[in-house]
């Protein structure tokens, strides 16, 4: 009997231990809400909830309001969502179906716009925050953590002449990272009001490159995320002075950190500079007047500077595409095409600059980023080069 007991409460356990991986483990289905476990914590309502048809439930007890939407959702472009109240004075609305992403929201209650703090998933910077759901597919996606070898994000803090105080920046390496090796190296840099973080956090940038290299479909990299905002995003004009900034921060401190603490190819064909937004306006600004240094860029909706002298001698050097191993340029499908990239491209066309053009994604948010990262920028990153090192 006892023997019988304890088989039956091993067992009870045993489920309970599965039933509740939930965000517990690295989720790939956080918002799916399949325990139905007694609600602890928060304002009474299980929210956001992605059901088994894709459709996203949201919920908001708020008895007093008198009008709730969800705003921003699904991309950053669509109209708000209407929410209604029962008479219990709980909002909701279900909406979709969704393609499998992690997307982006925020509610508006009677006019204040704020995020959902029902959701334990934000997406935060030097900016308002935002609410995240995931909307899941039938298994982990491209940029989620899966059951294959992965690299190693390190922190680092160094004291930055530029900016007079403390600063911090990530570096990944590969898996198997071999210190006697030289490893191509990768800055990427986020927008204006991003976080050195971001393209881990938000980007999953290491998940993608953990994935893509167990698929043999990317070549190791050490991959640097520095914190590219040298002045707050509400200094006036901030992203016009923050070029020079930049380049002095990575000149000074960034490439002499990195390359001294871990083994990197120092040359151009085994540099690489990019970013999204104003940190790809950035990579094209100081990489552009650096091709000594950096021979591979990225430019995810980075559109075009027309005051920049140092793109004109870029256009009009004969040996540009000599010293560019790879430039490609891209923007989301939902974005102002002559705005986010469309200007520039006509541009390398006009004066025969090789580079890849790419519209895939949705808006100006990290839908698109994560996607062309993916699709298209890191799998061409390095077919230049050698096999340097294994990813195993």
């Amino acid at each position: 009997m006892q023997r019988l007991i304890f088989a039956i409460v091993f067992l009870f356990l045993a489920g309970l231990v599965f039933a509740q991986q939930a965000q517990v483990n690295l989720d790939w289905a956080p918002h799916k809400n399949t325990e139905n476990l007694p609600l602890r914590y928060g304002t009474g309502t299980i929210t956001p909830v992605v059901n088994d048809d894709k459709t996203v439930t949201f919920k908001l007890v708020a008895p007093k309001a008198a009008s709730v939407s969800v705003i921003g959702f699904p991309f950053s472009s669509s109209d708000p969502i209407p929410m209604a109240k029962n008479n219990d004075g709980i909002w909701e609305v279900t909406a979709g179906p969704y393609d499998p992403d992690i997307y982006y929201y925020r509610l508006n209650i009677d006019g204040a716009i704020v995020a959902d703090h029902d959701n334990s998933f934000i997406l935060f910077g030097l900016q308002p925050a935002k609410s995240m759901v995931t909307v899941h597919g039938d298994g982990p996606s491209y940029y989620d953590a899966k059951p294959v070898p992965h690299g190693t994000v390190t922190r680092h803090i160094y004291s930055s002449e530029v900016t007079n105080g403390e600063r911090e920046l990530f570096v990944y390496t590969p898996p198997g990272y071999d210190p006697n090796v030289a490893y191509p190296m990768l800055i990427l840099m986020g927008g204006s009001g991003e976080l050195a973080s971001g393209w881990l956090d938000d980007g999953r940038a290491n998940f993608i490159m953990d994935n893509l290299l167990a698929e043999g479909k990317a070549k190791p990299t050490i991959i640097v995320f520095p914190n590219n905002q040298l002045l707050h995003r509400n200094t006036p004009d901030h992203v016009k002075y923050t070029f020079d900034l930049t380049s002095k921060e990575i000149f000074q401190h960034i490439l002499p950190l990195v390359e001294f603490k871990y083994n990197t190819i120092k040359s151009p064909r085994g540099r690489a500079l990019a970013g999204l937004s104003m940190g790809g306006r950035q990579s094209r600004h100081i990489g552009f007047r650096n091709l000594d240094t950096f021979g591979s860029f990225g430019l995810f909706s980075a559109g075009r500077v027309e005051s920049d002298e140092s793109f004109e001698e870029f256009l009009a050097d004969p040996a540009t595409n000599d010293k560019i191993d790879l430039l490609f340029t891209g923007l989301g499908t939902l974005e102002p095409a002559e705005r986010y990239g469309e200007r520039l491209h006509n541009t390398l066309e006009e004066h025969n600059i090789d580079h890849e053009y790419y519209v895939g994604g949705a808006g100006h948010e990290w839908i698109t980023w994560r996607h062309q990262l993916h699709a298209r920028f890191l799998p061409q990153l390095w077919q230049h080069l050698e096999d340097t090192a294994s990813s195993e």
